[in-house]
């Protein structure tokens, strides 16, 4: 049985784990696809949401209460405060209003996509990030390196490169 080469060996793994990492790609993509649109209604329902906060409460303060970033009043009398998707009545302190969220599957995958440090399973996408970072550098040991499609394959991957360097800088 002969030795196998570098380039046999990195060949095996990169088909192998491309393979594996295909399943989750497909997931971690469509999450990413989703998050784009994170600011529309998109893939959206509204659920709504009753909450009792301190009466006489001032438009800023309801919104800093409820944690409702981006909350515009509509209009405001001496009763009610009426703000996009809700109303707060200042004699009763009571608060209506309507959250969207994404439908299901897409906000648990949305959730799998943003997984920071804290959470218990942030290692997943760190494992994730890291199978990529050997598929892209295993990639190199596909083609010998004076072969044509190598240095194909060189010159897409700094095209690549420069794309999303000025998509990142402009």
């Amino acid at each position: 049985m002969s030795k196998k080469t570098i380039h046999q060996w990195m060949r095996l793994l990169h088909r192998n784990v491309g393979y594996f990492a295909a399943g989750l790609i497909i997931i971690y993509a469509l999450s990413g696809i989703t998050l784009i649109y994170r600011d529309t209604d998109f893939l959206k329902t509204g659920r709504e949401v009753h909450q009792t906060l301190a009466a006489q409460m001032k438009a800023d303060d309801v919104g800093k209460a409820l944690r409702l970033k981006k909350m515009k009043v509509v209009g405001e009398d001496e009763k009610v405060i009426r703000f996009q998707d809700g109303t707060y009545n200042k004699l009763t302190g009571e608060a209506s209003y309507v959250v969207k969220e994404l439908i299901f599957p897409f906000k648990q995958f949305a959730s799998f996509h943003k997984r920071a440090s804290g959470n218990s399973f942030h290692w997943f996408n760190l494992a994730l990030g890291s199978t990529l970072l050997f598929l892209v550098i295993s990639s190199f040991w596909m083609f010998k390196p004076n072969s044509k499609q190598f240095k194909k394959g060189a010159i897409l991957v700094l095209g690549g490169v420069a794309l999303a360097l000025l998509l990142i800088f402009i």
